[in-house]
């Protein structure tokens, strides 16, 4: 055989290889609720690794402003999977959708209920919210249920206050800056930004630490995860394996990691042009992130129990918490994992 023949033969096998990882990689589309956001930061992290490839996948990751936009697009149809907070698995199972969330990446939601820079020395306790406007990611989004369970738990009536949608990023900074709303729920680095700006800048509530947290909620609270139909679960159990490989694999390298060398993985977009202030933000936020990606069982039943308290319709309905998630996929890729 020529070596001619025998270089055509393995370039052609070669191709042939090609052809075939790419047919192999199965499309997944990740509807995300705000990427700016630090909290979701792993599922962007992972596409930045390459970890979403190397578990075979091709995912693409689609924007939305608030986490209840990027739940209608998985309920319509448009996007596979939701990279937000679990606590709409739990709403949700109270109009009979069964909603499953297979990988948590925030041990903890992250919510800062901040008052606007012109609002400074006349808003000074949550009571003082009552008939405001008050900013939320998009109206529905777990930040608009954290506003509502942090009102009435202060004696607010929910129906008082203005909410308007004003996104997580640039958008929701802004918004505070210019007073289009007197206090906003937000998620760094927006916060974190702020306080750069305004040292005298007022947080009545914060659940970016587990102290914090614990206070509000009295135990830790789970926020991002992945999520998605549970039919959609049954139906495609090896995506949904690998989307869990990819986000225990990027936790691991997320916590042996320095801050410095996260912030470099990210996109410029996400960073932002004062990197100083999306540093300070990220390390005040790595706690929060999972090591594991294993829901904690009473952390489900921390969102249920404040939405029990929020809703009527979640009081009377019954949800059945097991049926919110399952550690079944997280379990097989820490086996995996060696862990």
């Amino acid at each position: 055989m020529s070596r001619m023949l025998i270089r055509r033969l393995t370039a052609a096998l070669g191709a042939l290889v090609l052809m075939s990882g790419v047919a192999m990689a199965q499309k997944v589309t990740i509807a995300v609720g705000g990427s700016a956001c630090l909290c979701y930061l792993p599922t962007v992290l992972a596409q930045q690794l390459g970890e979403y490839k190397k578990a075979g996948l091709d995912v693409e990751l689609v924007d939305f402003k608030g986490g209840s936009q990027s739940l209608t697009a998985v309920l319509g149809g448009s996007a596979d999977v939701v990279s937000g907070y679990f606590d709409h698995c739990v709403n949700l199972a109270a109009k009979n959708q069964a909603l499953q969330a297979f990988v948590v990446y925030d041990r903890y939601p992250g919510f800062a209920l901040v008052v606007s820079p012109k609002q400074t020395g006349q808003i000074k306790s949550i009571k003082d919210l009552a008939n405001k406007r008050i900013g939320v990611s998009a109206p529905g989004s777990s930040t608009d249920y954290f506003l509502k369970f942090m009102l009435k738990k202060n004696g607010v009536d929910p129906n008082s206050v203005g909410v308007i949608g004003i996104g997580l990023g640039a958008t929701a900074v802004a918004a505070m800056e210019q007073g289009s709303v007197d206090a906003a729920i937000m998620l760094d680095p927006a916060p974190t930004l702020l306080q750069g700006k305004y040292k005298d800048l007022v947080i009545l509530s914060d659940t970016r630490t587990q102290k914090d947290t614990l206070d509000v909620f009295g135990g830790e609270y789970p926020g991002g995860a992945l999520y998605t139909r549970a039919d959609w679960i049954e139906k495609n159990p090896k995506q949904v394996q690998a989307l869990t490989n990819a986000i225990v694999n990027t936790l691991k390298w997320l916590h042996s990691h320095t801050p410095e060398e996260i912030m470099a993985k990210m996109p410029d977009e996400l960073v932002g042009a004062d990197k100083a202030q999306y540093l300070a933000a990220l390390k005040n936020t790595i706690p929060m992130y999972s090591e594991t990606g294993r829901m904690d069982p009473k952390g489900a039943k921390a969102v249920l129990d404040v939405f029990s308290q929020s809703s009527p319709e979640v009081a009377k309905a019954n949800v059945d918490l097991s049926k919110t998630y399952t550690n079944k996929y997280v379990d097989e890729a820490l086996k995996a994992a060696g862990k």
